[in-house]
């Protein structure tokens, strides 16, 4: 059962404690019902009874503090957070946004030296406390370089604090605000905590219109001493992007869960809707929407768990994960609005009304591609890893399930954030060899021509400054990779080969599809279009493997989950 089904999944692969936490919170959302979730939507409602439940249960407190900072039955454990970050997708984007920025305001707090702050963190987090991320600003967003956020330096170890923040979730009630700045003597970059409620504190609006407080805040002759300090100089600027490797992966279980809901609501739909003599779902096209829908978000989930496990087993000699994190971000994201975008050229109007939930999952989706950094921001990050990847292998021990109930330390421990042209990964054939299946072996000549035209005709200097045509090129790196870990994860999620085969019957036509972009481009030189024309390949067609992963996976959705009223 790859795809949440909250009514009958009972999450016999998790510990005790960790199932309770699971089980409790679906109980909660089915508990307040969808007619009432769906009026908090429209209504813009502060979501004080999730947080209520979330402090009387103490789930915050349990999944989100390390260990050695907890009562004894604490961890930071990712495996487990995807979880539970797929339960609060499911349900609702605003429920998972409090959780996330969470997760970003306690990454600085974790990784500091400030053991004091640490001890405070998790005593807030035992009494419901939620945190918040204080980085973008509104004239600069995240270019971190140009941020007018200034502590002064007063003397004997008194500051204060001036400046603005913008964008930031759980930015009027959160407990602490781990916020970034520079010194305004030395320019130094630091991270400060501060208390949301403090006088100094100024809560100046909700930017967005929803659910979530997506807060401007300023500080104003704010006082900082040495105990609220994170982290100063070279260690601050690692420290925010330590923290966007350790939460922003997150954004992919939110679209996953997201998905989810949607597709069930889309089936029942059509499955019980009789339009000139047939159900809709007897229609060709609709089933070919449906097996589509179905099949990227299956690739999406077993990707994003396959991510896990390489974050889970990361030390400084195995830094893989930070290519899989961005293409969580990315890739994740884009593949979800695309699966929101199938199911609903499916219940077409229907996607409108106000009582279902794909109403709120068709707006909500859009805006996780784009938060925490677009898809360009992202991209761009890939790319690096480029030449490594496809030319420079290295050897690592193969990669378990990761689902052990360690806690997560190095996490919080990343080091330096340099240096990310250098880092190796294991050769991608072995897990394209380890399977005989159609449409693998046809990515497999796609990808041999794709490494073709890096060796032979790569982006000239014209074509480096064009960023669109480093995207395109991006898109096709990013669907080997997708590729590579789906196929990893196969194994150890059981998925039966006419479903894994189905799926990368879309990845070859994605292949293909970014090709003829890169054909189309404007710079793109004569023999890069001819290589390009090389890549585009129909995937196989087998009516039989179709027609089965219909019957057996996706049309058996079919009055499987309707949230209670």
């Amino acid at each position: 059962m790859i795809i949440l089904n909250p009514k009958k999944k009972k999450y016999e692969h998790l510990d005790e404690q960790s199932r309770e936490i699971m089980l409790k919170t679906i109980d909660f959302f089915e508990n307040k019902g969808k007619i009432k979730l769906k009026e908090d939507f429209h209504e813009r409602v502060w979501y004080s009874d999730f947080l209520e439940f979330v402090k009387k249960e103490k789930i915050f407190s349990t999944l989100l503090t390390p260990a050695k900072y907890g009562n004894g039955n604490t961890r930071w454990d990712t495996f487990r957070n995807c979880e539970f970050n797929d339960i609060l997708g499911f349900y609702g984007l605003c429920y998972w946004y409090t959780w996330q920025v969470t997760i970003l305001g306690l990454g600085p707090i974790w990784m500091s030296d400030n053991e004091e702050i640490k001890k405070k963190t998790a005593k807030l987090l035992e009494d419901g406390g939620i945190f918040a991320f204080g980085l973008s600003e509104k004239e600069h967003g995240a270019d971190l370089y140009s941020s007018d956020m200034a502590l002064t330096p007063l003397g004997d170890g008194k500051y204060v604090a001036d400046g603005g923040k913008y964008y930031i979730g759980n930015a009027n009630k959160a407990g602490l605000v781990s916020t970034f700045g520079k010194n305004s003597e030395t320019g130094d970059y630091v991270f400060f905590a501060v208390d949301s409620q403090h006088e100094n504190y100024e809560c100046i609006k909700n930017v967005c219109a929803s659910q979530n407080y997506v807060a401007q805040y300023a500080l104003n002759g704010y006082p900082i001493t040495e105990a609220d300090i994170l982290s100063q100089g070279r260690e601050a600027w690692d420290t925010s992007l330590n923290t966007i490797n350790v939460g922003k992966f997150n954004l992919g279980w939110a679209s996953i869960g997201i998905c989810s809901h949607a597709f069930y609501e889309a089936m029942d739909h059509a499955a019980n809707r009789n339009l000139f003599g047939k159900y809709v779902t007897e229609f060709t096209h609709i089933r070919q929407l449906f097996v589509d829908a179905y099949t990227r978000l299956v690739a999406m989930k077993l990707f994003a768990y396959r991510n896990s496990d390489y974050m889970r087993s990361a030390s400084a000699e195995d830094r893989r994960y930070l290519l899989y994190n961005p293409m969580t971000k990315m890739k994740v994201t884009t593949q979800g609005e695309e699966v929101i975008n199938l199911l609903w050229d499916v219940i077409a109007a229907k996607g409108f009304e106000k009582d279902m939930f794909f109403e709120m999952a068709a707006q909500d989706i859009r805006a996780l591609p784009k938060l925490e950094g677009t898809v360009h921001v992202n991209m761009a990050l890939i790319i690096k890893f480029m030449p490594n990847y496809f030319f420079n292998p290295d050897e690592f021990p193969e990669i378990s399930k990761m689902d052990g109930l360690d806690n997560d330390d190095f996490l919080f421990n990343q080091g330096p954030t340099k240096g990310l042209g250098k880092i190796q990964f294991h050769d991608y054939n072995i897990a394209y060899n380890s399977i005989d299946l159609p449409n693998i072996n046809i990515l497999k000549e796609q990808i041999e021509v794709f490494k073709e035209l890096l060796l032979k005709a790569p982006p000239d200097e014209e074509q480096q400054k064009d960023i669109d045509f480093l995207l395109i090129l991006g898109e096709l790196f990013t669907l080997v990779a997708y590729g590579q870990l789906i196929i990893e994860n196969a194994k150890f999620y059981n998925i039966e080969d006419d479903l894994l085969d189905q799926i990368f019957d879309f990845i070859v036509r994605d292949f293909s599809k970014f090709a003829l972009q890169l054909y189309s481009k404007t710079v793109s030189a004569d023999t890069q279009m001819e290589l390009c024309m090389k890549m585009i390949k129909k995937p196989k067609v087998n009516k039989d493997r179709y027609n089965r992963v219909w019957e057996k996976y996706v049309y058996t959705l079919k009055g499987e989950y309707e949230m209670s009223p």
